[in-house]
């Protein structure tokens, strides 16, 4: 009989250099079926397995019985089990007091990998669990929601604004929200509204990919969200992907930014401006952009929570029947996602086959109902002089010449003026008006 051929076993010399290396390391691995190259990472599953992250972006798990041998290519800059030291002669300076708050989302799921089912964490602690850069800070964290976002509503941003506002009050230094990606650019557009003379930042973060996946966004993610809490910034920001590498995140204004892409690990885009800033994430360093707004300690912020709901969002299409235009009436408001400078068909030359819907239009706005332009075009700004078509809506009353607000920021706008104001000139006003950085000062060229 065959005699069962035995797998070799590490060296003590081996055991001795896997002991002597450090999570944030480039190493080399020498295993029993090829050698790999990475980042060692803190392993925080089963004992006697080593994590690297490769230059894809993706983690792999090797069992330490495999390796042969260890090279140690260069010593991280900063450790990621415990980060850089402070001198010794120096008192360490007590750790941010940051502030947690967990809406749900892909970055909070877990493989269940005996059922292959994903579902959420329990508690943000666990979100938190094993990753060594957390200690470095005082944390309140809080389960506010375990929702998918496309199940978050108006009323899930306004319990979010109390609860940010609230632990601001109570010290806070930074709020990281963990929220999903699909209707990030919604909450974080609302949050810019509610939560206004902030004295430091609110960052909202997500993820494409649930943290037990190899090519997870979550922990760079979140890592780089808490690096930008405890930055010189204030405001409301979402901080994503910078782009494909897991080396830098991006921070974006809450309602200057948009998911462009429904997978890509970089899928947000800052629109019409240029980012709020960089976060190199193996520094800690936040390279600001020259308009972004410094930190305040002796702001006093202010909570704007109040909206009115009854706003319609209505995509413009060619061939889209007037009754859908009418069967708006019962709104308060209508965002109308129309084409290019500030264009729907108005068929002001009497064509035959046209469905114009100006007169619709107008019926709807000597009703009383505010109807708002944002072109479907995403980036540049509406211009309602330069066509006579876009003339005619700009003579009706439709608001928003010269303004570059995303779709889904003049819709979340709206609800704000609205849950204010009534008079038709003073939500066409404020409508019109710069308030949180929502509408460009100037057209900059930007990537797109």
């Amino acid at each position: 009989m065959a005699r069962k051929k035995q797998k070799p076993c590490p060296t003590q010399a081996t055991k001795s250099a896997i002991l002597s290396a450090a999570a944030g390391d480039r190493v080399r691995l020498s295993c029993d079926g090829g050698d790999y190259e990475g980042i060692l990472l803190p392993h925080t599953g089963k004992e006697g397995f080593l994590t690297l992250k490769l230059a894809s972006g993706y983690n792999i798990g090797i069992r330490q019985s495999r390796v042969q041998s260890i090279q140690i290519l260069k010593k991280g800059e900063v450790s990621l089990k415990t980060g850089p030291k402070a001198p010794q002669e120096q008192s360490p300076a007590p750790p941010p007091f940051i502030s947690l708050l967990s809406c749900g989302g892909t970055i909070v799921n877990r493989i269940d990998y005996k059922t292959g089912a994903v579902s959420p964490a329990s508690t943000p602690e666990e979100l938190l669990a094993g990753l060594p850069w957390a200690s470095k800070y005082r944390l309140s964290a809080k389960l506010l929601f375990s929702l998918a976002s496309e199940d978050m509503a108006p009323a899930h941003w306004q319990i979010l604004a109390k609860e940010a506002f609230a632990q601001i009050k109570d010290g806070a230094e930074g709020v990281v929200i963990a929220h999903g990606t699909d209707t990030m650019h919604y909450t974080s557009a609302a949050l810019s509204f509610m939560l206004q003379n902030l004295p430091c930042p609110v960052i909202l973060t997500g993820s494409q990919r649930s943290s037990d996946r190899g090519s997870s966004d979550a922990q760079t993610n979140l890592h780089a969200s808490f690096i930008a809490a405890k930055a010189d910034v204030s405001g409301v920001f979402i901080c994503m992907h910078h782009d494909l590498s897991d080396e830098s995140c991006a921070l974006f204004y809450g309602t200057k930014v948009r998911k462009m892409h429904t997978t890509r690990r970089d899928a947000f885009r800052s629109i019409n401006v240029l980012p709020a800033a960089k976060i190199q994430i193996a520094l800690e360093k936040v390279e600001k952009s020259q308009d972004c707004p410094s930190r305040n300690p002796q702001s006093q912020p202010r909570l704007e929570d109040k909206l009115n709901t009854n706003v319609a969002m209505q995509y413009v299409y060619p061939g889209i029947k007037p009754q859908a235009i009418s069967a708006l009436s019962k709104y308060d408001g209508v965002v109308l996602v129309g084409m290019g400078l500030g264009h729907v068909p108005v068929n002001l030359c009497g064509d035959k086959l046209s469905t114009p819907i100006l007169q619709e239009v107008k019926s709807l706005i000597s009703s009383g109902v505010a109807v708002v332009f944002a072109s479907q075009c995403i980036y540049g700004r509406a211009a309602m002089d330069v066509y006579t078509n876009s003339r005619a809506l700009k003579d009706a009353g439709v608001i928003g010449n010269l303004c570059d607000m995303t779709p889904e920021t003049a819709y979340v706008k709206l609800m704000w003026v609205l849950g204010r104001e009534k008079k038709p000139q003073k939500v066409k006003q404020l409508m019109e008006t710069n308030l949180v950085g929502e509408i460009s000062s100037r057209t900059e060229i930007v990537p797109f």
